[in-house]
């Protein structure tokens, strides 16, 4: 396995709730209005220290989508997914956004 390299976020940010890997800015933050299976969700602009799982059709509250999950890349905990496509036209605008869960990450003022 070769060197890990972070990406070091500047600012207010969320991070990994295991690692405390910096994941997020908090200016990122398009809508805190998100749903996921295990309660509240909020989707991103952009993340960063993430890789994806496949590709693969979901169906979401919203209609079908195309998604990756995403992982913390330092200690390989689910974070939650990004939108690769929405079949929908109205849900276009969350092509190349990602959902992370709140229950996964803290967000800059946690301390857990």
């Amino acid at each position: 396995m070769g060197r890990l390299f972070l990406v070091n976020l500047e600012g207010k940010s969320y991070s990994c709730r295991h690692c405390k890997t910096n994941i997020a800015l908090c200016s990122d933050v398009v809508s805190k209005s998100f749903q996921s299976r295990h309660g509240k969700a909020y989707l991103f602009r952009k993340v960063a220290n993430v890789y994806a799982g496949e590709k693969e059709d979901r169906m979401m509250m919203t209609g079908m989508h195309t998604v990756v999950d995403i992982y913390c890349v330092k200690c390989g905990s689910y974070l939650g997914w990004r939108y690769e496509f929405a079949f929908e036209k109205n849900q276009k605008y969350k092509e190349g956004k990602s959902v992370l869960e709140r229950y996964k990450v803290c967000g800059p003022d946690e301390n857990n």
